[in-house]
């Protein structure tokens, strides 16, 4: 006989995991603590971390603040369709304190963004896949070049090394000395 609980066990074991690269920053607080606690909560809420970067310590992008930004990139695995991810995600943010107000960009305590969902493009008014200005970023390029060099970018055909090498990005970027495990 086949029960409910089985069919439940059946379709976890048959759903398909994702690879999927997201950006996490924070300028705001204990950057530190920000980064570890979002690297805990995003693992708890969406998928496994399989790699995880260094930390690098950034400019503001896009605005000015005289606040650095901690800068990353992990690879998780998940089973999470792009939009469940993105709510999950924008709990994470909510979670630590994130208020997200107006489309300009301004301090905050953290951001998390999906940098890319496997080899998928998507195109929706609350979600862009790859991330569309990721190649136009050295906070971004670098980190995730540190993980996934080869990666290539399904839009442009291109690695994430060739992108960073073309990259007009001139913002000043360091290693930092904490890691986030």
């Amino acid at each position: 006989m086949f029960d409910q609980s089985n069919l439940i066990l059946l379709n976890r074991a048959n759903k398909v995991m994702k690879s999927v690269y997201l950006g996490i920053g924070s300028n705001l607080g204990d950057r530190k603590d920000n980064l570890r606690n979002a690297v805990e909560k995003a693992e708890e809420l969406t998928g496994k971390i399989v790699k995880v970067s260094s930390v690098y310590e950034t400019e503001p992008w896009g605005f000015s603040s005289d606040d650095q930004f901690l800068n990353m990139v992990v690879k998780i695995k998940t089973s999470l369709k792009p939009s469940e991810l993105l709510e999950r995600l924008l709990m994470v943010e909510s979670l630590m304190g994130r208020l997200r107000e107006g489309k300009q960009y301004s301090s905050r305590i953290i951001d998390i963004d999906i940098l890319f969902y496997g080899k998928q493009v998507v195109r929706t008014e609350v979600l862009e896949i790859p991330h569309p200005e990721l190649h136009k970023r050295k906070f971004v390029l670098v980190p995730l070049a540190e993980i996934a060099p080869d990666l290539v970018h399904p839009v442009f055909k291109k690695s994430i090394s060739e992108l960073l090498q073309e990259c007009s990005d001139e913002s000043k970027i360091r290693l930092h000395d904490c890691t986030i495990a």
